[in-house]
């Protein structure tokens, strides 16, 4: 059955269906997502974005000395 649950970070309410209900059970996952999609790929796309920039922070400095 699919669950309404809301997400922490915008407070929108979005569908966890039973399909990703059973993914989740089918990894191992004990806990029911607390982000939208929306808000999944924002907070991923941030950190990618932090990620490379610490790459090419450390690239620069390795290079100046």
């Amino acid at each position: 059955m699919d669950k309404t649950l809301v997400c922490q970070d915008c407070g929108k309410e979005f569908i966890f269906t039973e399909g990703e209900q059973a993914f989740y059970k089918e990894k191992g996952f004990d806990n029911e997502p607390k982000r939208c999609v929306e808000c999944r790929r924002a907070r991923k796309a941030n950190k990618t974005r932090k990620t490379r920039k610490t790459r090419e922070t450390r690239k620069t400095r390795e290079t100046s000395f």
